[in-house]
């Protein structure tokens, strides 16, 4: 990493990024985002951590959870700048993962309307209903309604 002095101090980070400086502790906590200490201990960051926190932000707005991204940021050079390459590596590299998500999505969407609203829970029809967990052994929750819906 560079030198501390050529480095962004966690508020600069926070201020550029628009995240706040929990999250940025929160997020190298989780290894996604490295600091180098100063002799008097403060984090310090290269500038190309701003890149990584917008993936990071973008992929959770997407929905997507922080162990997925962790991945995904896996891919890319462990310092030094990222380059449009490395993106167009790690997003073909999701592609699969993201179109399954985006069936599950659609599928839920085109299913959900027979269950929000419609108070009838009916035992022969109802994707919710589960009589004596029938379907415990299918995975949890609302099986019949993730099944419809790809998820």
């Amino acid at each position: 990493m560079n030198r501390p002095a050529s480095c962004l101090s966690i508020g600069e980070v926070s201020r550029r990024s628009g995240v706040a400086v929990s999250a940025l502790h929160f997020y190298e906590n989780k290894g996604l985002i490295a600091s180098i200490r100063t002799n008097g201990n403060q984090r310090r960051f290269a500038r190309d951590v701003l890149r990584r926190v917008a993936l990071i932000r973008v992929s959770q707005k997407l929905g997507l959870p922080l162990a997925e991204i962790k991945v995904l940021l896996g891919r890319l050079p462990a310092s030094g700048p990222v380059t449009p390459e490395d993106v167009k590596a790690m997003v073909a590299s999701w592609t699969e993962t993201l179109d399954a998500r985006i069936r599950g999505l659609t599928g839920l969407r085109d299913h959900l309307d027979r269950c929000i609203g419609c108070g009838c829970l009916s035992r022969a029809d109802c994707p919710l209903v589960n009589p004596e967990d029938r379907l415990a052994g299918e995975g949890d929750g609302a099986v019949i309604l993730l099944r419809e819906a790809g998820a």
